[in-house]
């Protein structure tokens, strides 16, 4: 393999995904420090949400960690990070709305929602197994087994693929909820926008890197067998 095109790959690798972290980490900072016109915290904005979409008996519990928001399907909870969970930002207020996207994707059967949870046990038995199995295969220059290592790899790559309409419709479906709620008002709607567009962002730079890296090992392979 080309030692400057190794070079550029692994330089993308790193850059690609910090980038993205980079500035979803500058927009969410800035959004967290503007109140929402309804000086709503996430949690009451998640909570108008959730009411308003026949999920009135769903949990919202606040997590440590900032960013580690989630809706966790297996329990049927809306978990905001603790800063979300009590502030009164638009950051906040996108964040919880983006959640409650999910659980409204649960309740409607999303099937994208339901592609992905279905598929989490093979792509994390897949992915764990095809480091070892690729590192074999070099070692031993055994072609059959690299194929067999790069489509284990292409599982994750496949779930993150799988995962890019699943957050980009909650997302979507956070915004409509805002709106028509009554929750949200010009310059929300703009913030909002923002900070949920910079947070998709780090999914497809999440996507890139991993098809990169698939690239490189294919390259790498191809190269010592020449």
């Amino acid at each position: 393999m080309n030692t400057g095109l190794d070079i550029i790959l692994i330089i993308a690798i790193l850059t690609v995904p910090a980038i993205a972290q980079a500035f979803i980490t500058v927009r969410y900072k800035k959004y967290s420090g503007i109140d929402n016109s309804q000086k709503l915290s996430g949690f009451e904005t998640a909570r108008k949400i959730l009411d308003a979409n026949g999920l009135s008996q769903m949990d919202i519990v606040a997590v440590p960690g900032s960013l580690t928001d989630h809706y966790d399907p297996s329990r049927k909870v809306v978990r905001l990070s603790q800063s979300n969970f009590n502030d009164n930002s638009i950051a906040a207020m996108a964040v919880a709305a983006h959640e409650c996207g999910h659980a409204i994707q649960d309740k409607e059967g999303y099937f994208m929602m339901k592609l992905r949870s279905a598929i989490v046990p093979v792509v994390k038995i897949g992915t764990g197994v095809s480091y070892i199995i690729i590192a074999i295969a070099f070692l031993f220059e055994i072609l059959q087994l690299f194929y067999i290592g790069i489509a284990c790899s292409c599982l994750g790559l496949l779930f993150q693929l799988i995962t890019l309409p699943v957050e980009f419709d909650a997302s979507n479906r956070a915004g409509k909820q805002l709106s028509k709620l009554g929750l949200i008002d010009k310059n929300d709607k703009s913030g909002t926008k923002k900070v949920l567009g910079a947070a998709a962002m780090t999914y497809v730079a999440g996507m890139l890197s991993s098809l990169l890296v698939i690239l490189r090992y294919v390259l790498m392979f191809s190269g010592r067998r020449d």
